[in-house]
């Protein structure tokens, strides 16, 4: 593939990561540092479930195309295009006095950031043989990584120089220069979506071993994300300042991370899905007992930075490998549908893994949680040795795995 295809669509998963990580994870301390309450902050999260329900309008994606403007091609333009105008929107109104006009615009801001996901899924989907989707899909979570770095950490750390509409100003010449990418990108023939585009929604769940399939996107994202999404309270509960939580978390983590996925892109190619899978997903199991020092309260820094470096060279590429598959799973002309068909599922398992985290720590304690969440690790590992009985070639648009 083209060099310059390769920074394009790395230059679409940054770019929709960008505004969407400062409204989940920068956003968050600005507001609380002006005094809002944690109930209205919490508006805010619900803007996530956008990824989730981005499978409702997905076969638009699929089925309209733009004439001399391309398919995908044309839906990347325009969200992009709409993205950067919500931007200089934002940037100009009072975001902390007309909160409820912010957290709209915001989630007006989410849906094309989702839409613009749905087409970039598809166009790499196209772009990619199944022998460099290993490596795509690297490129994929890294870019969401370097989003949140960007967004969540850097613009974060701008906001006190640059001000508001400074910091949604420079996402908007961030998201531009994307946009100009955009403009020079030749897109392949794309097959259009048949009429009755909705009915594939339902059709993608009746391939070979999808029920399966379906069982082992449920559990795999459970126990890893449990453990996750419980980091930040752990440390806090120890005594960690803010400041230092966020640091390591958001970019320390992220940086780790980088390393991890492109090692699993290469490690994918080398040894293949089913066994990376398997793999990781053991391996899951024994870096979530890691985490029991800083679960029971210990304080060193010696003895709870392993765990957690080890959380992040695992977390990332679990996910890596899963959407490796699932974009095995897609078929020519439904690519966008495809795929986020399988992502709904196992983002929305990733959104209740938190939730769920909360209760089990809250009324069981940390350690409990972190025993349960090996157990999940456990079940989906054994759930993916019996979905992967042998390993088949892979097809660059046809679905290559399943046979249960």
């Amino acid at each position: 593939m083209k060099p310059a295809n390769w920074i394009l669509i790395a230059s679409l998963y940054v770019t929709q990561f960008l505004p969407v990580s400062f409204f989940f994870m920068g956003l968050p301390a600005i507001l609380r540092e002006q005094g809002k309450t944690l109930e209205e902050i919490g508006a805010l999260y619900l803007l996530g479930f956008v990824w989730v329900l981005k499978i409702l309008w997905a076969p638009l994606v699929d089925r309209i195309s733009f004439g001399r403007f391309g398919h995908y091609r044309g839906w990347l333009i325009l969200m992009q295009a709409s993205m950067i105008a919500m931007l200089l929107v934002i940037s100009r109104i009072d975001g902390l006095g007309q909160f409820p006009l912010l957290v709209v615009l915001g989630l007006v801001l989410t849906v094309f950031s989702a839409t613009q996901d749905i087409a970039t899924d598809a166009i790499t989907c196209r772009l990619l043989p199944g022998e460099l989707r290993g490596v795509g899909n690297s490129v994929q979570v890294a870019g969401g990584l370097v989003g949140i770095m960007l967004g969540g950490g850097l613009t974060l750390a701008l906001y006190p120089r640059i001000g508001w509409a400074g910091c949604f100003l420079l996402m908007a010449a961030a998201l531009t220069c994307c946009l100009v990418q955009i403009l020079f990108f030749r897109e392949p023939a794309v097959v259009a979506a048949e009429r009755g585009a909705y009915g594939r929604v339902w059709r993608v769940w009746a391939q070979p071993g999808m029920a399966g399939w379906a069982a082992l996107m449920t559990v795999v994202p459970l126990g890893i994300g449990m453990v996750f999404a419980m980091l930040s309270p752990m440390l806090i509960d120890i005594g960690w300042p803010v400041d230092a939580v966020g640091f390591t978390l958001n970019i320390v983590g992220s940086l780790v991370g980088l390393v991890a996925v492109f090692g699993a892109g290469m490690l994918i190619r080398r040894f293949g899905r089913r066994r990376m899978l398997v793999a990781a997903a053991f391996v899951q199991a024994a870096i979530i007992l890691t985490v029991l020092p800083l679960a029971v309260g210990a304080r060193e820094t010696w003895v709870i930075l392993p765990g957690l470096v080890l959380v992040f060279l695992i977390y990332n590429p679990i996910a890596t490998v899963m959407l490796t598959i699932m974009m095995d799973r897609t078929t020519a002309g439904s690519e966008g549908t495809d795929f986020t068909a399988q992502y709904s599922l196992y983002s929305f398992m990733g959104f209740l893994s938190g939730a769920v985290a909360l209760q089990i720590g809250g009324a069981a304690g940390y350690p409990a949680l972190v025993l349960i969440a090996a157990g999940f690790a456990l079940v989906a590992g054994f759930l993916a040795l019996r979905l992967y009985r042998e390993e088949r070639p892979v097809s660059s648009a046809a679905p290559a795995y399943g046979a249960a």
